[in-house]
């Protein structure tokens, strides 16, 4: 099995990032009813690249990228323990390297960066008819915490 490499995002990546978040969306469509009709963009990545507070990786096996995450420092709600915490997101393996623990070097890496920011607390958003993301997730620790829900009018 190919050795995967997490590492720091670039501007140089931005291409193939941006193909990843509409392979993402792409994925998400189906269980989000609420989303506009293509062309859409869920984040300002360069934006992310370059900010003190995200940071985003991307995985790479023999040299080609194939996967991406970041995490993100928010400020938590005043009622609860932790001052602060990281948001999780731009989760994306390439169809190609499915099976292979890329997520889960995504998340560990991710981990150690917000370890080193003093951050206690990891949070995500994941679809709740999507069990294999939710599955994936759970692998890696994170556990279920609120439902949201919704009701169109």
């Amino acid at each position: 099995m190919s050795q995967i490499n997490i590492r720091k995002a670039t501007l140089e990546d931005l291409s193939i990032l941006l193909e990843f978040e509409q392979g993402i969306i792409s994925a998400e469509r189906p269980f989000d009813r609420t989303l506009k009709e293509d062309p859409i963009s869920y984040y300002d990545i360069e934006k992310m690249i370059t900010a003190i507070d995200v940071e985003v990786v991307v995985a790479e096996i023999e040299s080609e990228i194939v996967g991406s995450g970041y995490a993100r420092i928010e400020t938590a709600k005043t009622y609860l323990k932790h001052d602060n915490y990281a948001y999780l997101g731009f989760m994306y393996t390439d169809p190609k390297h499915r099976g292979k623990r890329v997520n889960a070097k995504v998340i560990e890496a991710l981990k150690e960066w917000c370890r080193s920011h003093k951050i206690t607390e990891l949070r995500l958003d994941v679809y709740n008819n999507n069990p294999s993301a939710i599955r994936a997730y759970e692998k890696v620790g994170f556990k279920k915490h609120l439902l949201n829900m919704r009701v169109q009018l």
